[in-house]
């Protein structure tokens, strides 16, 4: 007899094919985080860029076999999949196969909490599926067992449709551009508090939540799967000094991510783009985190944030405390990084330090003539004054400045 229940939760079976050089350790993560399961892997020796496959047909027709084998329930390749070769690989596999864009597609779809959030993964659904609906076809054809792509009145219907997606594309970006705009009046009402703007970045899991938590005492959704945040999050950052600055958790990056999100969720990712100073956030536990932080420069760059001053943050060093050599190789790789752990709040106080250094500037003591006395309303704005004494030689001030203050004394 069959158990329902167990059927009910048993996991999709994933097959997972990458290219030459690739461990799939990420795509794993990736299958796992949207609640599948990954039986068997399999990188490629070559790819050879065959019009029908991707690849030649013998070696297609082996991982066909492949999965069966392993009673896959689909194929997911680690690299783009264009239409009309994922349409020839669900044939040949009689099975459904997709790639890595549509995975990450997924798992923000599953994430989307706000109505932003929303909107921006319905459009890059959207604009990913439009060249697709013919697969989709394809699908249904399968299960009214018809045949495969078959023409006639499916056709007309598949045209009717594609124009009801593109509509539907333009509806979703006018509704997105409302719900920016209104983002928007409330980013411009922050910036009229004057308070500086931190934008926490850096590899998805790395722990941005957890720091903003740890830093602020928000009480972000934190989770240790790919993707736990796709709204930016702001809170205030009380210093003991009494100044204040606002720190957004932002969305986090990754390899390869597809074009049609970092499209969609331009307006978030321009919270990075027009902070002071970014927090680099790397798991300095990860074996591979020189690779995440050179595609955290590359999204940095696309997005225009490249020349922004930043703080590299080694997180998670609690879990390599005891690890000198693995410590010592990461300041080498990375040198002038903090050590820091957002479960601990170790190395919590030069990081806020170095905060204040760049946005506040570093303290300093300095003799303002009285007749510049308008300059310590500047300085009050944009650093902190600890003491200020009127002498005969001018104002004695104590206080963080910042640099283009210092150079108006010289």
């Amino acid at each position: 007899m069959i158990d329902v229940k167990k059927e009910a939760e048993q996991k999709t079976r994933c097959l997972l094919v990458g290219e030459p050089g690739n461990d799939l350790a990420e795509l794993k993560g990736l299958v796992s985080t949207l609640g599948m399961e990954t039986v068997h892997t399999l990188t490629l020796v070559r790819l050879e860029p065959t019009p029908a496959y991707g690849m030649g047909k013998g070696k297609a027709a082996e991982i066909a076999s492949l999965a069966k084998e392993v009673q896959a329930d689909c194929i997911i390749f680690d690299f783009n999949i264009e239409p009309t070769k994922q349409r020839n690989w669900e044939e040949l596999a009689a099975m459904p196969v997709f790639d890595r864009q549509e995975v990450i597609l997924r798992i923000f779809a599953q994430r989307a909490q706000t109505r932003e959030a929303a909107l921006q993964v319905e459009l890059a659904r959207l604009s990913y599926s439009l060249p697709r609906l013919a697969h989709m076809y394809g699908d249904m054809a399968r299960q009214r067992g018809g045949n495969y792509g078959a023409k006639g009145s499916g056709e007309t219907q598949l045209e009717l449709d594609q124009r009801e997606v593109r509509e539907k594309i333009q509806q979703v970006k006018r509704e997105l551009e409302k719900v920016v705009t209104d983002r928007e009046t409330q980013r411009k009402k922050r910036e009229k508090e004057s308070m500086p703007a931190v934008a926490l970045v850096g590899y998805t899991n790395a722990g941005k939540s957890s720091l903003l938590n740890a830093l602020t005492g928000a009480d972000v959704f934190v989770e240790d799967k790919l993707f736990a945040t796709l709204d930016p999050t702001t809170r205030q950052l009380s210093f003991k000094e009494g100044n204040s600055i606002l720190i957004t958790d932002t969305v986090g990056f990754i390899s390869n991510l597809p074009h049609s999100l970092i499209d969609a969720f331009k307006s978030t990712l321009e919270e990075a783009a027009r902070a002071q100073l970014l927090l680099i956030v790397i798991d300095a536990a990860d074996p591979v985190a020189q690779k995440q932080y050179e595609t955290v420069q590359n999204v940095l760059h696309e997005i225009g944030a490249d020349k922004t001053p930043r703080i590299i943050v080694l997180n998670k060093t609690d879990k390599i405390s005891t690890d000198a050599v693995t410590l010592s190789k990461l300041d080498t790789i990375f040198p002038g990084a903090l050590h820091i752990s957002a479960k601990t709040q170790a190395g919590f106080e030069q990081l806020l330090e170095q905060i204040s250094d760049m946005l506040f500037g570093k303290r300093q003591d300095i003799i303002i003539p009285v007749a510049e006395r308008s300059r310590l309303e500047a300085i009050r704005k944009t650093g902190i004054i600890y003491s200020e004494e009127w002498l005969d030689d001018g104002i004695h001030v104590s206080a963080r400045i910042r640099p283009e203050e210092v150079k108006k004394e010289r």
